[in-house]
């Protein structure tokens, strides 16, 4: 079951937006990689474009973009005009990677960026930027599964505070299936959706959040 934010048809534009938005800000404001990076994944600005809020994914340009999640953590710059060239660059297609990665893997900016910095994700335009988009993504994916070995239903429970027998009793999922999933000896994203809607009542978050990608 895979369940996106937003249409296929707007990624390209998206892309296009948060690229423009990297470059405009590290090439034209004169911002650090990360500095950008960290102001973006902690703002507002992050969570409306990974819902696919049209105004943040459609509506704007990469500058306005750029200049909004400065503006709105209070990151210092001297602004100036759009510049928006054809010619992309390596910090353009970093923020267009991005873009894709966090729509194709349906994690959040925060938890992409907490683990593969945005000055990594450029480190990687030599290796990547002529190759399908899905094999960077394949990559990124490899990165975040080493960096967060337990699956997303075992670190919701255990950030909740629930053992699994508690979580069994809680949500009237089975104890066994829900250290199958843990184990990944079942795979959570084949589970019924009676017994996704169970365990995310019971965890409070969205069945998307329990989804392994």
């Amino acid at each position: 079951m895979v369940i996106r934010a937003y249409n296929e048809n707007y990624i390209s534009t998206a892309q296009n937006i948060l690229g423009h938005a990297v470059d405009f800000s590290v090439m034209t404001l004169s911002i650090t990689t990360d500095a950008f990076g960290r102001a973006f994944s902690v703002s507002s600005v992050s969570e409306q474009f990974a819902d696919g809020n049209p105004h943040y994914i459609a509506g704007m340009n990469g500058c306005e973009l750029g200049r909004e999640v400065l503006t709105e953590t209070h990151t210092p710059f001297n602004d100036a005009e759009d510049a928006m060239y054809l010619d992309k660059s390596p910090e353009y297609w970093a923020g267009w990677a991005l873009a894709f990665f966090q729509w194709y893997s349906r994690r959040s900016f925060m938890e992409i960026l907490s683990v593969v910095p945005l000055s990594q994700i450029l480190q990687m335009y030599t290796v990547y930027h002529e190759m399908d988009i899905t094999q960077f993504a394949e990559q990124m994916d490899a990165l975040l599964r080493e960096a967060n070995p337990h699956t997303r239903l075992k670190v919701r429970r255990q950030n909740s505070g629930l053992s699994q027998s508690e979580l069994a009793a809680k949500s009237g999922v089975a104890l066994r299936q829900i250290q199958m999933f843990e184990q990944r000896q079942r795979n959570i994203n084949n589970a019924a959706a009676i017994t996704l809607l169970q365990l995310s009542k019971t965890l409070h978050c969205r069945i998307e959040d329990l989804m392994e990608y």
